[in-house]
């Protein structure tokens, strides 16, 4: 039996008061979007990226924090919600029924819209004594909820290195809970992963100083040469608070995914209520600026909704639907 955590029961009484409270006024459809976190990206963006559904879609989005790509992919399965953010990375597991998934199973219940921005692998601390992936030997490290994307991307980072869990002292943290730790001096460092700036970081550099940790060289060319679904990334200086130079990662792609039960004419006023507003929403939400119909289009190995996929048709884009 697949294991559901409460976030089924609590979506669905979501949807029972929105519908008891639904009024006369207006005909626009009702959809839940799983986002993340509320100290990250997603919930930050999903709020933004709701509002120009309803706007121009004339559907009525209600972004909602969760535990992030895993849940969002499982309660879109559970018909809990309709939209949700989720790692790319996490995504290509879900639908092969691997890592994450090797328990539940392959679920084909979901489609892609669109990969909107870049998600950072961000490794922070604020032990002068750790400057490299090396240097996390014995200490006590957040690696991100038990399951969970960031979890996966700290793995693929520290074998990486040669290092295994048993080499340090993990912590399964929120990036919230990571912040918290590193400033009460609980944990040494923490993977987070996210679009940069993310808010977590931000604040953790404004009030306590942080550094990042490079990676980089042969190492991140090994990580890529072994896990494909990363790209290299630079983040530039002055990201964060008092960080005077560049720093080397990886990262993945923030992808957004609908359920395959939509009608394509939704679906299709959805891909065009965001792609055809980007100087609308960037202004709202600096990831705006990386809306971008190639990278948007670049996923492989997942196929895209037909609705989305008759937007990217007509800007001269061809893209895999399920047969």
């Amino acid at each position: 039996m697949k294991k559901r955590s409460t976030i089924g029961k609590t979506c669905i009484a979501l949807l029972l008061v929105l519908m008891l409270t639904m009024t006369g006024c207006g005909s626009a459809t009702r959809m839940m979007f799983g986002t993340g976190g509320t100290s990250g990206t997603y919930y930050a963006y999903g709020g933004v990226l709701a509002q120009y559904m309803h706007n121009y879609a004339d559907i009525k989005v209600t972004a909602v924090s969760t535990g992030g790509s895993k849940v969002n992919i499982q309660s879109i399965q559970d018909g809990d919600f309709q939209l949700g953010f989720t790692q790319s990375d996490v995504m290509s597991y879900a639908w092969a029924g691997a890592r994450s998934f090797s328990d539940d199973g392959a679920t084909h219940d979901f489609r892609v819209l669109g990969c909107l921005y870049a998600e950072t692998v961000q490794l922070i601390t604020m032990d002068e004594d750790i400057n490299s992936v090396e240097d996390l030997r014995g200490k006590s490290v957040s690696i991100g909820e038990a399951g969970s994307g960031v979890y996966f991307n700290a793995l693929d980072v520290l074998n990486g290195a040669g290092i295994t869990l048993d080499d340090i002292k993990p912590q399964y943290q929120s990036f919230g809970d990571s912040k918290e730790s590193l400033k009460d001096g609980k944990i040494d460092a923490a993977f987070i992963v996210a679009g940069a700036p993310t808010s977590a970081v931000t604040e953790l550099a404004t009030t306590n100083g942080v550094k990042l940790i490079n990676i980089s060289g042969d190492f991140r060319d090994q990580i890529l040469a072994d896990c494909p679904y990363y790209n290299a990334l630079t983040i530039p200086a002055g990201t964060y608070p008092g960080q005077d130079e560049d720093v080397e990662t990886i990262t993945v792609e923030a992808t957004l995914i609908v359920s395959a039960n939509l009608d394509a004419d939704t679906v299709y006023g959805l891909t065009a209520a965001l792609f055809d507003h980007k100087d609308e929403i960037t202004a709202e939400n600096a990831k705006g600026g990386e809306l971008d119909l190639t990278t948007a289009s670049s996923i492989t190995d997942v196929p895209y909704h037909e609705g989305a996929a008759r937007y990217y048709k007509e800007h001269g884009i061809t893209v895999n639907t399920a047969e």
